[in-house]
């Protein structure tokens, strides 16, 4: 099983009594509460307001605030695996299927869905520096993200469609963080069109 599988597949879940609420609903909807407000801004009552659901039912299923939040990052981050996997399964060359994959991160960094954002980015800079648990789980999604990456330029330097002079590892590291400072300057909500040229701009560096 690959790590993007093994990433992608939902928690299980204990024997007990079964919620009275749809988990992965839930999860959207707080995942969204998340992304707009932050952590430290977000409170019960906008995860009770955001989420549907009464105090009573968000502590019974996980237990506080930041239960819900470590549940929606999981969630947010196996919804964006199973993408990327989508992605990685079309037929193309390395260099087109790399082209798609920053595409579509343009796509996400611009305009009202920019501004919303990317939890993984808004997690990092809230709060890996306080909490060691969220450090290591933002630190496993950029290692994904950055090997994801670098097969797909192997696989361009392999089919002739990328430069083999280019260190794979180094390419891969600046196209993850070309990716991520998108998704941060996304939040001011750029057009479309902006961010598909910073998109060209990396594609040359490629060769």
């Amino acid at each position: 099983m690959s790590t993007l599988t093994a990433l992608a597949k939902p928690p299980g879940r204990g024997p007990g009594r079964p919620r009275e609420f749809d988990l992965e609903r839930a999860l959207d909807d707080a995942m969204r509460v998340f992304q707009q407000h932050g952590y430290h801004a977000t409170t019960i009552s906008d995860l009770e307001q955001g989420m549907g659901l009464s105090g009573g039912s968000l502590y019974k299923a996980f237990k506080d605030k930041r239960g819900i939040f470590l549940a929606a990052f999981e969630h947010y981050t196996r919804l964006r695996t199973e993408q990327m996997q989508e992605q990685l399964a079309q037929s193309g060359s390395g260099r087109e299927l790399l082209h798609k994959m920053l595409l579509h991160y343009a796509e996400q960094s611009s305009c009202m869905e920019g501004k919303i954002g990317c939890l993984v980015v808004t997690t990092a800079v809230e709060l890996a520096t306080r909490d060691e648990e969220v450090a290591a789980r933002v630190a496993h999604v950029f290692q994904l993200r950055q090997q994801v990456l670098r097969e797909l330029i192997e696989r361009g330097q392999a089919d002739g469609s990328i430069a083999t002079s280019i260190d794979s590892a180094d390419a891969a590291r600046f196209m993850l963080c070309l990716i991520q400072g998108m998704r941060v300057y996304g939040k001011t909500g750029p057009a479309e069109h902006e961010m598909v040229k910073v998109v060209d701009l990396a594609m040359q560096s490629l060769g």
